[in-house]
């Protein structure tokens, strides 16, 4: 029987299916690849998985457009190979999340299907669907990929709705069949076995047709409240919700155990740091101490009536190092330097497949190498008025497709991910990074990780302790998780190129990024340098 907050002690590693393990060569990622992976994630002290979509789909959006909710994609396996990884998962102690994507569809899911037939299809009110305003789409919504968020139906003469690709129409919650539909279908994954759900972009589920945003509509936590009255609380399911833009305080109207609606939600304003307006592949300076700053800020703001969740990384997302670390002179002690900083504050955490191993981005030498949807709806825009060269660096540092290309495992063909031909390139560095090489070392950002994931599993008063940010200016970034009864842990961090100084209390070291073995009142911290003490 599982806690009712069992997701407090939850470590969440996300796997992204298609680039992780590929069992049968050829060159996608599969379920039978992950399963040969999980002592790997045992090992390292991972207790949940957060796996990618892996249903049918048409990959116009790297499988984010389901047309089948409830089967597994043949490149990824069968349904029994799913029932295996799930069966292998749990005797390992290892609990599943599923990506749980019901703003749309895929454009060939049968709903859909049968709902371009016509007006009077049962099909039909499963989609949004508008008359034209004076010849022209309802409103002036945009997708999220750039284009109108509105495809028009010649057929009927009725446009339909796609807030991300025109191959996503988006779902109609005020049907209530449609919401009896994902009720059922939620539960069948339930019932499997599924542990909970990551749940995409879920705040647009209820959209509010006379705003120029339509987030957030009025029935939002309407709909939540019908799913965990009837899916999830009776599974004791975790949900992390997909939102963008909350405050803190909008954070718990979703989020605080007495709304009965989501467990916890991915905050994502620390990520528009070093971004102009938040804008991907537009860039500004980036500044560690607003970074940090707004981490404590969503400490500060849960701490006691919610739950974060610790998350640099995802599938989304470029890696971090490149980022908000030092990827050519520091790689290795700004991975641990960063993991140190997110991991040791009060929330669960989640690490994105090959973030344990410091991986960075790779480098794109043509466009061609771009895969993304989001990245080349904006590409000629960014040629147009940057040039290519300008672009191709944009790509490197800022693309989607950053982090998702494959798995280094090893230094062999194709970083051991694949014998045959990957389904996107690999990434440039993957001799020098790649899994077999960093667990060779000792002192290797593999062996930090783990080293730090069972320091937290130890002490309660990082899992459940109060939080103070006492230092971060010029580099010097220092907090203190405090719990009564138990000793205060402090964690000291240069966040930066040049060594800082510091004055300590009197303490006993816990965890040091560089071998520290013994501390004093008065220390030099070396660049990128991370301790974490007790008082």
């Amino acid at each position: 029987m599982k806690p009712k907050d069992w997701y407090k002690d939850a470590v969440v590693y996300q796997i992204y299916p298609k680039s992780f393990c590929d069992s049968n060569g050829d060159g996608i990622g599969d379920i039978r690849g992950i399963i040969s992976k999980l002592d790997y994630l045992k090992e390292l002290g991972i207790n949940t998985v957060w796996l990618s979509p892996c249903y049918p789909s048409p990959q116009a959006d790297n499988g984010y457009d389901i047309s089948d909710y409830q089967d597994i994609a043949p490149e990824y396996g069968t349904l029994d190979d799913f029932k295996e990884m799930l069966d292998e998962m749990h005797k390992r102690g290892i609990r599943l999340l599923m990506d749980l994507v019901v703003n749309h569809t895929s454009d060939e899911h049968k709903w859909f299907k049968e709902a371009l037939k016509g007006k009077d299809n049962p099909y039909r009110d499963y989609y949004v669907w508008r008359d034209p305003v004076d010849g022209k789409p309802p409103n002036d919504w945009e997708a999220g990929f750039g284009k109108s968020a509105w495809e028009y139906d010649e057929a009927s003469g009725q446009y339909w709705l796609h807030l991300f690709t025109e191959k996503q129409p988006d779902l109609n919650w005020t049907n209530p069949k449609l919401r009896e539909e994902i009720v059922n279908m939620i539960n069948w994954w339930l019932d499997m076995g599924v542990d909970g759900f990551r749940c995409d972009v879920i705040n647009l589920i209820a959209k509010d047709y006379d705003a120029a945003d339509p987030g957030d509509g009025v029935h939002l936590h309407e709909y939540l409240h019908e799913l965990n009255e009837k899916c999830f609380t009776p599974h004791n399911a975790m949900t992390v919700g997909e939102v963008f833009g909350l405050s803190p305080e909008q954070s718990l109207m979703l989020t605080a155990p007495e709304r009965e609606e989501l467990t916890l939600v991915f905050q994502f304003e620390h990520m528009r740091v070093g971004r102009v307006d938040g804008q991907r592949f537009f860039h500004c300076d980036f500044e560690p101490h607003k970074f940090v700053e707004i981490l404590a800020k969503w400490q500060k703001g849960l701490i006691g009536r919610g739950w974060n969740a610790l998350c640099f990384e995802n599938h989304d997302q470029p890696r971090s190092i490149n980022r908000f670390g030092s990827p050519q002179k520091y790689r290795k002690e700004s991975a641990k330097l960063l993991a140190t900083l997110l991991y040791c504050m009060q929330g669960t955490p989640f690490i994105y497949q090959g973030q344990e191993l410091g991986f960075i981005n790779p480098v794109f030498h043509s466009l061609y190498e771009s895969v993304d949807c989001e990245a080349n709806d904006i590409e000629r825009y960014l040629v147009e008025n940057f040039g290519l060269e300008e672009t191709l660096r944009k790509f490197s540092f800022d693309s989607r497709d950053c982090g998702r290309v494959p798995m280094a495992w090893d230094n062999s063909y194709n970083g051991g991910f694949t014998c045959g031909k990957p389904w996107i390139k690999i990434n440039d560095f993957y001799c020098d990074i790649n899994a077999e090489k960093d667990l060779s070392d000792d002192s290797g950002i593999y062996a930090y990780y783990k080293k730090l994931l069972a320091l937290r599993a130890s002490k309660n008063v990082l899992l459940r302790g109060d939080f103070e940010l006492l230092e971060n200016a010029d580099g010097l970034v220092i907090y203190r998780r405090m719990l009564e009864g138990e000793n205060d842990i402090y964690v000291v961090m240069n966040y930066s190129d040049s060594e800082v100084s510091c004055e300590l209390p009197a303490n006993n070291i816990l965890l040091s990024s560089a071998g520290r073995m013994k501390s004093e009142n008065n220390i030099t911290l070396s660049p990128w340098e991370a301790l974490v003490i007790e008082k």
